[in-house]
């Protein structure tokens, strides 16, 4: 992993891709629950943020920022593993 003044050379790209080093500690000790975090598909934006509300056979009801979606929904990977530049540490891979 590099460290914040490698990433210099990379000049005003380095942000998009890789987080810096306060913002990978704040990662690590954000709250995340594994069993109620996903992604669901979006029309626009492909995919948003949501939180698992219910679940029954069946039918899983997901509550996202832009209200409550029923549609295909994917598990997320915890927030310290966005930007990672070894894709093989992640969790799930979609």
């Amino acid at each position: 992993m590099s460290t914040d003044a490698e990433m210099a050379v990379f000049g005003e790209a380095a942000p998009y891709l890789r987080k810096s080093e306060k913002e990978r500690i704040a990662a690590q000790n954000k709250p995340f629950d594994a069993k109620t975090s996903v992604f669901v598909v979006h029309p626009k934006e492909s995919f948003v943020k949501g939180t698992i509300q219910s679940k029954e056979p069946g039918k899983i009801t997901v509550k996202t920022e832009g209200g409550e979606v029923k549609d295909q929904i994917h598990p997320m990977n915890p927030p310290k593993y966005d930007k990672i530049e070894d894709m093989a540490m992640m969790t799930h891979l979609h």
